[in-house]
């Protein structure tokens, strides 16, 4: 069994993909990021909403997205992106058709 303790060879079966390219993806993937972090720069909180950059400074300036100044840099609590998506969910009117 692989180190993180996904049974890989089920995992390819259900997915229908050989086992030795599966073992190859989860080798080779690159870490999403330090989910230990407690607090995020703009890029890597815009990261985690899959928004870009110039966004989330809209958000941060506009008092959407909490953030604060640590000496020179500015920086979102991870828990302030999670507190984002919620109050979004809440706002969103899933009856309304785009």
């Amino acid at each position: 069994m692989p180190e993180n303790g996904l049974p890989l060879a089920q995992i390819a079966r259900l997915l229908d993909v050989p086992e030795d390219a599966l073992r190859t993806l989860v080798a080779n993937r690159r870490p999403a990021g330090d989910a230990t972090l407690v607090a995020l720069t703009v890029e890597e909180a815009a990261r985690r909403l899959g928004i870009g950059r110039t966004k989330l400074y809209e958000y941060v300036s506009t008092g959407e997205i909490a953030s604060v100044k640590i000496g020179s840099l500015r920086r979102i609590p991870a828990e302030a992106v999670n507190d984002f998506l919620t109050r979004q969910l809440g706002a969103s009117d899933f009856g309304t058709a785009a």
